[in-house]
């Protein structure tokens, strides 16, 4: 996370009243009012360019004029806001259509399961039906990884600021290198080894869970390869294969599905953030049919029947009826990855890697602090961007999907204006 200095009196009030836990509003020292496709507005009436889209939350942009309109006339008629899981319209809507747009042309098959709305309710569930299945307790997960704030799905994440916050020791989890993360060294044999290994000190686990590109990790992007060679271990071992795509999902990296272009078919799969389609908290945990052992109730939440979610989802799904969302999204992800080249070619100071893929990618900047003081002078410059990675050493880029290629250079301009500023102090 970016830190900028604050210097006005807007921020008075977040800092005698609100928890010291907070830690965007510290980034970005603003009073934001308003909102609009992949554009904000502070109350001083400042306009800032979107490379945020809340964490991944907003990949079709702030305010989506049909969303808007399908929520207020819902609200008008007074349909039902919060129904658990009870049967209702919204909700049928919308398993229809995620069915249809989404499940079948793809030739997939899984139950859809709703947790509680955000993305570690929907990797908590994952990781207790993986257990329940096969009657292990262990999973694997790997260097970088983070799934999430409570308990479990702490225990499978890596950043160690993040575990140390739980104050109790993390267990039935074995870590092990992502893809290339080990210097010259085969992960897939590694993890092999372990497996067959009897004293090795890893027990057959219940699961793999893995994000098929890293986002706050550091946006590390897996080999289609790689991912194919766990699924291949996944299923050699009886373990189940668990994706999350809370982040990387839902259009992010040029596909629905992150995991699309490897070809693999997950046993189950964890959707948030942007599967609300405008933002309102939702999850979805998808599962293969012969997987689904759950007794009624036997894992629920209060918030997993939020109807207007349901409905801006749905909505949101039209973007999918046809190939030219997706066309739109890998054309601009390639715009991106052009100007990604050129910054790290034109500023050799910034020692930087090209990252990512879709419209998730970012510069890794191996420089202390160097990408933390980048973005705080976009900030200043009008430019929502934040930093990811162990050490915050990643400029971290996730535009709305729906940004057009104005927004995209108007934004990219920013930032190379804000790495040379910082560069000639």
């Amino acid at each position: 996370m970016t830190t900028a200095v604050i210097n006005n009196d807007k921020m008075k009030t977040f800092e005698e009243v609100e928890s010291a836990v907070r830690s965007y509003s510290r980034s970005w020292p603003t009073v934001f009012e308003r909102a609009k496709g992949y554009k904000l507005w502070d109350v001083d009436g400042k306009e800032y360019i979107d490379f945020f889209a809340g964490a991944g939350a907003l990949n079709y942009g702030h305010n989506n004029t049909a969303m808007q309109e399908k929520m207020i006339e819902y609200i008008k008629e007074d349909g039902i806001l919060h129904s658990l899981d009870m049967g209702t319209t919204p909700r049928k809507a919308f398993l229809e259509k995620f069915r249809d747009t989404i499940l079948t042309p793809r030739n997939l098959d899984y139950k859809i399961m709703f947790p509680g709305p955000t993305g570690t309710n929907t990797v908590e569930s994952a990781l207790k039906i993986a257990r329940k299945v096969t009657g292990r307790d262990t999973v694997i997960n790997f260097t970088n990884a983070f799934h999430g704030m409570t308990i479990g799905s702490l225990s499978v994440t890596g950043n160690s600021f993040k575990r140390h916050g739980a104050g109790i020791p993390l267990h039935h989890t074995s870590t092990m290198p992502f893809d290339e993360y080990v210097e010259d060294q085969d992960s897939i044999a590694y993890i092999e080894k372990f497996l067959e290994d009897n004293g090795s000190g890893v027990a057959l686990p219940a699961a793999i869970i893995l994000e098929t590109v890293q986002g706050e990790g550091g946006i590390n992007a897996a080999r289609m390869d790689w991912l194919k060679k766990i699924e291949s271990i996944c299923r050699r071992w009886d373990i189940l294969l668990i994706i999350d795509d809370v982040q990387a999902g839902c259009g992010r990296t040029g596909t629905f599905f992150s995991f699309e272009p490897a070809g693999i078919k997950p046993d189950v799969v964890c959707l948030s953030k942007s599967i609300g389609g405008a933002g309102l908290p939702m999850a979805i945990t998808l599962i293969k049919p012969e997987y689904d052992q759950w007794g009624p109730g036997e894992h629920n939440g209060t918030f997993r029947g939020n109807n207007l979610a349901f409905l801006a989802a749905t909505e949101a799904l039209s973007f999918w009826e046809t190939d030219e969302f997706e066309k739109e999204i890998n054309k601009n992800a390639s715009l991106l990855r052009n100007t990604i080249d050129m910054i790290i070619k034109k500023y050799p100071e910034l020692k930087g890697e090209a990252r990512g893929r879709g419209l998730m990618q970012g510069i890794g900047v191996h420089v202390e602090d160097l990408a933390n003081e980048i973005c705080a002078e976009a900030f200043k410059r009008g430019l929502i961007v934040e930093t990811s990675g162990a050490k915050d050493e990643v400029v971290k880029f996730l535009p709305p999907l729906i940004i057009d290629e104005e927004g995209l250079n108007k934004g990219l301009g920013i930032l190379v204006d804000s790495i040379e500023h910082v560069l000639s102090k």
